[in-house]
């Protein structure tokens, strides 16, 4: 029998998709967002999550910005 999902499909770069898998981890079971990993760059993911994964995304560069001295 065939299960359907409805999901956003996400293609990015090795370290982004090991950041949202490491962000899925982080939330609690019923927040958990990833439906399937399709390899390392490809994700597959609950279509309500859109929100949340780029907030953690925004939150992390900002705390990661370099800011010249000065």
């Amino acid at each position: 029998m065939v299960h359907a999902a409805k999901g956003l499909f996400i293609s990015c770069d090795i370290p982004m998709a090991q950041f949202i898998i490491n962000y899925n981890t982080s939330v609690p079971q019923s927040q958990k967002f990833i439906i399937h990993i399709l390899d390392d760059t490809r994700l597959f993911v609950r279509s309500d999550a859109d929100r949340m994964i780029r907030d953690a995304i925004k939150e992390f560069r900002e705390k990661n910005a370099y800011e010249k001295p000065a």
